[in-house]
Formats: C-alpha cells, sequence, structure tokens
C-alpha cells in the first residue's frame, strides 16, 4: 500500500537510519555460514586486492574484500559495515567458500593453566 505523494523510495528510507535492508536480505534468508565458525576475535584477511562481481556476491561482500585489505576482527568487520555478527559471519562464510579471505580463529587455551592455579593464588593472597 502507498501513500499517495511518497514514491516507493521513499517508503523503505529512515531519516535517522537511512536506507533500510533487513538482514535476513542480505543472506539470502540464511542463519548460518556455509563453512567455518566465527569467533568475534577471529581475524580475517583478504586473498585478492580486488574482487569484480560475480553471481551471488552482494555489495556487502565487495565491502568485506575491501575492508579486510588490512587485517580485521570479525567484530570489526561487523561495526565498520553496520551489520548484526551473525550477518557478518554468513557472508564470510561465502568469502570462505569462495578463497576470497582467510579467516585465523584465535588461539586456544591449551597452553594456559586451568583455573584452580588461579583460585589457589586468589586464596594464598587472601590469607596473607
Amino acid at each position: 500500500m502507498t501513500v499517495p505523494g511518497e514514491s516507493t523510495e521513499e517508503r523503505w528510507v529512515d531519516d535517522h537510519a537511512g536506507p533500510v535492508v533487513r538482514p535476513y536480505a542480505v543472506t539470502g534468508g540464511r542463519a548460518r555460514p556455509v563453512t567455518g565458525t566465527f569467533d568475534l576475535i577471529s581475524l580475517v584477511t583478504a586473498t585478492r586486492s580486488e574482487v569484480s562481481p560475480e553471481v551471488g556476491l552482494g555489495p556487502e561482500h565487495l565491502a568485506i574484500v575491501a575492508l579486510c585489505q588490512r587485517i580485521q576482527s570479525v567484530a570489526e568487520v561487523a561495526a565498520h559495515l553496520d551489520l548484526p555478527v551473525g550477518t557478518i559471519r554468513v557472508l564470510l562464510g561465502d568469502l570462505m567458500a569462495r578463497d576470497l579471505v582467510q579467516v585465523r580463529e584465535p588461539r586456544t587455551t591449551a597452553g594456559l593453566p586451568d583455573d584452580s592455579i588461579f583460585e589457589a593464588v586468589i586464596n594464598g593472597l587472601r590469607a596473607l
């Protein structure tokens, strides 16, 4: 339903937020990436300096590749593009499947002491 005197384009623009595009439209309705799991602090790097628009790549995909010419965390990518992290994860999965980005997961805590050591230190400090 259109309001008299209002164009179709005007209906999809919010004065404060700008153009309104729902995240599910950006991801094609997908909620999970096709490949990979991405922590907020995973580091993303583009594997190519430029990418030509291909079938299945939207402007958000191209923006991620351009942004990730320098290493960025998943959280930084989401913040720069002003998109939810879940949406960024789906887009990164698409780009990883096409070998357009590399994602380095954070190191595991395998070599770190367990919590019992920290608790013993805290208890020892309290006993002083």
